[in-house]
């Protein structure tokens, strides 16, 4: 059994999911298994899926489900159920690990808690430009390389290889609240299944953090990794994105937080 499962999520997106993948194909940390929860993707991603199996050294276990919308949390359930891991880390398939990612998880895991990370978002072009060899060399991950191909001078540059102690100074001083972040967070499965998931009922918009909220609620602390190691999120485009699914997950995350929700009816174990 591996020391930690990994479930990114994925849906129609193979060229994203392939640079995903080949970054969890450089990591220090090498005891894991890949758990790729796809909403519904066409054959494209199945056949690149198969295909990327035969290139890396790690397992990968495919969880899908036929299209019927955005059911992006119906999906992730299916995936929690397939690790075998006691600890699941979290993350999506348009998101390029950095290769300390995993081990960084791994070390700071501790019981009683989840692990907070971030990201760091690029630009359309840059995230088209970054190639296979781009991830395997670490051109992706120095700041005079992405500089020179597009990133703009930003505070959050500060997120890419950042030592240990500046790392750990603004996750301390950062204003941000730890929170479960659907592209890099982690914890232990046994503390997931006793909130029973992620509710089936949320679409687009913070069902993450709702089972955040309802972790913390069960008496989980949150610890911040923001700057500790980050992933690089490809950009693309959000046509799943609705205000009425905002508007929907926004009432039930006020109801989580008003009535101190630690589990939902609506997740793994249904009424």
């Amino acid at each position: 059994m591996a020391s930690i499962s990994i479930i990114i999520s994925t849906y129609n997106a193979p060229k994203w999911l392939a640079k995903t993948l080949w970054g969890y194909n450089q990591q220090t940390f090498k005891d894991f298994e890949m758990v790729i929860a796809d909403d519904g993707s066409k054959q494209e991603t199945i056949d690149l899926i198969n295909s990327i199996s035969k290139e890396v050294n790690y397992p990968i276990i495919h969880v899908w489900h036929e299209d019927n919308g955005f059911q992006k949390s119906k999906i992730l359930n299916k995936a929690i159920l397939s690790c075998s891991s006691d600890y699941i880390l979290m993350s999506d398939g348009d998101c390029i690990p950095m290769p300390n990612f995993v081990e960084t998880h791994s070390v700071k895991k501790k019981e009683g808690c989840f692990l907070s990370g971030g990201y760091h978002k690029l630009p359309m072009d840059l995230s088209n430009l970054i190639s296979k060899e781009d991830i395997e060399n670490g051109n992706c991950f120095d700041k005079d390389w992405l500089k020179k191909n597009g990133m703009r001078n930003s505070f959050k540059n500060n997120k890419i290889n950042a030592s240990k102690i500046k790392s750990t100074f603004l996750n301390f001083i950062t204003p941000t609240t730890p929170s479960w972040n659907g592209h890099n967070a982690s914890g232990w499965k046994k503390d997931i299944l006793a909130i029973n998931g992620f509710d089936e009922r949320m679409q687009y918009g913070g069902q993450d953090r709702e089972l955040g909220e309802r972790l913390v609620n069960y008496g989980i602390k949150p610890i911040q990794i923001r700057y500790s190691t980050v992933c690089l999120h490809l950009d693309h485009p959000r046509g799943y994105a609705t205000q009425d699914s905002i508007n929907k997950n926004l009432a039930i995350r006020k109801e989580t937080k008003n009535l101190k929700k630690k589990y939902t009816d609506f997740g793994i174990r249904k009424k």
